[in-house]
């Protein structure tokens, strides 16, 4: 390991809602979430303001308005959050040549690769730089943790949320790692939480304790020497430049395995639904679903459907994920499952569930003869998808605004931009012939001479 904090994590803070807040000048300062919006939708991100209420990410949605009923509720713009994106990791990129992309909001940067640090001192510098850089480029505030692995780099930027720096001195790993929980390390998910808590292990300094001989019988050879090495503060992983992603995919390994069909069928809905998660935070869709299932007796099966075009729809993969488990014989018992999807695209607004359900709406009104009255609610309810919560719109009088919400043929609008004061509320019919569908306006205006990224040309 090194004995310098040159390897910097980079996390933005509550982005999905952030960017919201900063594009919508009405929800500053207010309850935020962003997410599914369906029955069976899920939180993506919650606002600062809105986590005080107990809303959280992976909550489902109908909990959080029950918990935040007030806040504002909008459904994810994919393509204005990766534009965010790419404007912040040119930042990086131009700091070093070794970036480590996870999702949109996160990233790992070798520092010494590119020559932009060599100390602690210089590393601090190089933080706070970029910090003031993100804000003056995007808009956006991004929390630092500089250490000297990826494993506490990551872990101080945890420590320095929201809008903070934090930087972890070599040396001072052992003392800081000792009285956190198991969970803090990578790789201790629920069920190995649970595991080790059984065998009561609960802190890092007790999983140290434990030894490696009692990890590895407990958790397998490679999980168990792994785990040991954290627990000491041992992470040699390189920052590894960014490579095209092929697919996205999320698995469980139970400690007992499962023979109930309907646990089984539950826990591929689950791990639909993360993997989802996982694919939205790339801002990725995808067309083909894969299905993994390890049996009791270690033979392994994989399933797949090709879906006529990409989604990131949780009900879409939960479907097709549940279609692909109906092929397969858990008779015996389940050891490991997986949901993944490949065939990626960049992301897409396309609803494949709701088009799929208006195309058989439309198909049923057809067969049983079409009246006017039919026809005129399926054309309202294909003409109101167009109006997404939190999307924006342009008119052909009050100029940019954001949909606050539809229904019942009208749609309601808010007239403001990010520069702008909170704006006046506008109600039209949903084929008002003044009212389009616009682009996102960009949070800070492009400063002469800057490249279209925001990094100067």
């Amino acid at each position: 390991m090194r004995n310098a904090p040159t390897i910097l994590h980079l996390d933005m803070d509550a982005f999905f809602a952030s960017a919201e807040q900063a594009s919508k000048p009405s929800l500053r300062g207010k309850a935020v979430i962003v997410g599914g919006l369906g029955p069976r939708g899920v939180v993506a991100t919650a606002s600062y303001e809105a986590r005080v209420f107990g809303v959280h990410s992976a909550m489902p949605m109908a909990q959080a308005r029950r918990l935040a009923p007030n806040a504002a509720y909008l459904v994810p713009r994919f393509g204005f959050y990766r534009s965010i994106s790419e404007q912040a990791m040119a930042l990086l990129r131009a700091l070093s040549p070794l970036v480590e992309p996870l999702s949109l909001d996160e990233a790992f940067v070798d520092l010494e690769a590119g020559g932009a640090a060599w100390d602690e001192a210089s590393a601090r510098l190089a933080g706070v730089k970029l910090r003031a850089d993100i804000r003056a480029v995007t808009g956006l505030t991004g929390s630092v943790g500089l250490a000297a692995s990826k494993m506490l780099a990551k872990i101080a930027s945890e420590q320095a949320k929201p809008d903070g720096l934090v930087v972890i001195e070599p040396g001072t790993e052992r003392a800081l790692l000792g009285p956190m929980s198991v969970r803090t390390l990578p790789g201790v998910g629920p069920a190995t939480g649970d595991h080790l808590r059984r065998a009561g292990i609960h802190t890092v300094d007790e999983l140290a304790e434990a030894g490696e001989d009692e990890l590895v019988r407990l958790l397998g050879k490679a999980h168990g020497h792994a785990l040991y090495a954290m627990a000491l503060a041992r992470d040699e992983r390189p920052v590894v430049a960014e490579r095209e992603t092929k697919s996205v995919s999320v698995e469980d390994t139970y400690d007992v395995d499962i023979h109930d069909r309907v646990r089984v069928g539950l826990e591929v809905q689950r791990l639909a639904d993360r993997c989802v998660r996982r694919l939205r935070g790339a801002g990725l869709s995808g067309r083909t679903i894969v299905l993994k299932v390890r049996r009791y007796d270690f033979s392994t099966l994989t399933r797949s459907e090709t879906l006529r075009g990409p989604t990131d729809d949780p009900a879409v993969v939960r479907e097709a994920a549940g279609r692909l488990l109906e092929s397969v014989d858990t008779t015996g018992g389940v050891r490991l499952l997986g949901v993944g999807v490949s065939g990626l695209a960049d992301y897409t607004q396309e609803d494949l569930f709701a088009q799929a359900a208006g195309e058989r709406g439309a198909e049923d009104v057809g067969e049983e003869g079409e009246s006017e009255g039919a026809s005129r609610e399926v054309e309202e309810r294909s003409l109101e998808r167009r109006w997404v919560a939190g999307h924006d719109v342009r008119h052909a009088e009050f100029g940019h605004g954001w949909v606050q919400g539809s229904g019942l043929g009208r749609v309601t609008v808010r007239f403001e931009t990010p520069d702008s004061e909170p704006g006046r509320v506008r109600t039209f019919q949903v084929d008002d012939p003044s009212l389009s569908v616009a682009e996102p306006l960009p949070l800070v205006p492009r400063r002469p001479g800057a490249s279209m990224d925001g990094v100067p040309a």
